[in-house]
């Protein structure tokens, strides 16, 4: 019997210590070209590639993190005219309402350290319903796209306050 109580007392210990590991490990990261600086859930991932925002082509660079199946990501991209910022946010919010089949919810102004459009969308990818919610903005010509897309069970809302909270846009 005294093995079984110290098997016990071992299995209970590392049962506490599972439920105290975060799932989110919280870092801030600021990209090389210093476009902003915002804190991710996870080690993160970074690419550049080549869109076409409705007709304006241009280069973004995304940087995301993923955790349970939910995907935290900034993209920005630098535009050749300030005449092209309002298209080229519009496109963007299509664009990733449309990638998740979805439908807005809610499409409302955020006070920031720059005006920012939240919208909230719901939709599904391979029969899995998913949740987007995002944040569109500028800062001259240099457009963000701060982007929450997961199960909507699996999106803590302090998750998602904290990784909108922290972004900031580069000067």
């Amino acid at each position: 019997m005294p093995n079984f109580r110290r098997v016990l007392s071992a299995l209970l210990l590392c049962a506490t210590l599972a439920a105290c590991s975060p799932d989110y490990n919280w870092r801030q990261v600021q990209p090389a070209d210093a476009t902003f600086v915002a804190l991710f859930p996870a080690k993160t991932s970074s690419h550049t590639q080549q869109v076409n925002l409705d007709g304006i082509r241009t280069d973004m660079a995304m940087t995301a993190a993923e955790v349970n199946g939910v995907m935290f990501a900034i993209g920005s991209a630098s535009l050749p005219s300030a005449a092209l910022v309002q298209p080229a946010l519009a496109a963007m919010k299509t664009a990733m309402v449309k990638n998740i089949g979805g439908a807005i919810a809610s499409d409302k102004a955020v006070a920031g350290p720059l005006p920012l459009n939240e919208v909230v969308a719901d939709g599904s990818r391979n029969g899995r319903p998913l949740r987007l919610t995002a944040r569109f903005g500028a800062r001259g010509q240099r457009v963000y796209q701060v982007v929450i897309i997961g199960a909507p069970q699996d999106v803590p809302a302090e998750a998602v306050t904290t990784f909108f909270d922290s972004f900031k846009p580069g000067s």
